[in-house]
């Protein structure tokens, strides 16, 4: 199984084989290469890039991506400023979660995948030959629309990845119980859970449990996090709870959210890109793109005139 391939240098047409980056199913957290030593994604950064990578968390360029013979991105050129919250938005089908899964890889666990283009993660091409998806992963973490915590305790919850990436006996108790408290205090859900981490996660509201799946990517020292419309499941006041806790995450990880609601949009992000089937359409602060937007797409999307 390969799960890497070289850039495609041709666009491929409806007519013509579809090049590159084409692969089988992977499992998530399987490395790239089996039996061979595998970079992580935090390793060097061409020289041309290693500047840049200090400025810039994502790069992509002229990125598209097919699901079978249906194009779900087309040439898309972001570049995604390090230390920020940046939100996708645009409506149902525009491609916000397809490209949001393209950064660490996740959409190859659906199969029948095609991608062209490049996309370099802390100014390393995430599909080059010596980049192993387990490490990609761990740099690069994912929250998804509902809350999945593991049917254990809290605590094995936070510590589940860190072990999963670690050998056996490698942590010692105290350092599993600093990494436990440090991982919820940083999503503030130390406070309410402190004397309840031996039972069971799925036992905490909607809000904790998504701020616990937040917790359980902590410990593996991510770079870039990227959620997927996280607070689609909440209540009001549990929006208010995660939002909040998201800002704080601000400057120490490079957030990138994709959301639906658009007053969350201008209150939790810093910059906004806006998609339309499968393309950019601007890409902004987010006060400039709702107060001035420079598109007439973008702005009768805003003022809810479709979408």
């Amino acid at each position: 199984m390969s799960g890497s391939a070289s850039k495609s240098t041709t666009k491929p047409t409806s007519a013509e084989a579809k090049p590159v980056h084409s692969v089988a199913p992977v499992v998530h957290g399987a490395p790239a290469h089996e039996g061979k030593s595998a970079s992580p994604v935090t390793g060097k950064a061409d020289s041309m890039t290693q500047a840049d990578a200090h400025n810039h968390s994502i790069r992509t360029e002229n990125v598209s991506l097919w699901y079978g013979n249906f194009q779900a991105l087309k040439n898309v050129t972001i570049n995604i400023r390090q230390g920020i919250i940046t939100g996708l938005i645009g409506p149902s089908g525009c491609g916000k979660t397809t490209l949001l899964r393209s950064f660490n890889r996740i959409n190859e666990r659906y199969g029948n995948v095609t991608t062209t283009g490049e996309i370099r993660v802390l100014g390393k091409n995430i599909y080059d030959d010596d980049v192993s998806l387990s490490e990609l992963r761990k740099s690069v973490g994912m929250v998804f629309q509902r809350p999945n915590p593991l049917p254990i305790s809290v605590y094995e919850n936070v510590m589940f990845g860190l072990r999963v990436h670690s050998r056996r006996r490698e942590i010692s108790r105290q350092q599993s119980d600093e990494h436990v408290e440090h991982a919820l205090q940083e999503v503030k859900l130390w406070d309410a859970v402190k004397d309840r981490l031996k039972k069971k996660a799925t036992l905490l509201t909607l809000e904790q449990q998504q701020k616990l799946c937040i917790a359980r990517l902590l410990p593996l020292k991510p770079r870039v996090i990227l959620m997927d419309e996280p607070c689609s499941a909440l209540d009001a006041e549990g929006i208010e709870k995660v939002e909040e806790m998201i800002g704080n995450l601000r400057e120490k990880y490079t957030v990138v959210i994709v959301t639906h609601n658009m007053a969350q949009a201008r209150r939790a992000t810093d910059e906004c890109i806006y998609m339309l089937l499968g393309e950019i359409v601007e890409h902004a602060d987010t006060s400039q793109l709702f107060l001035n937007p420079q598109k007439k797409e973008t702005e009768m999307y805003i003022e809810g005139r479709y979408g």
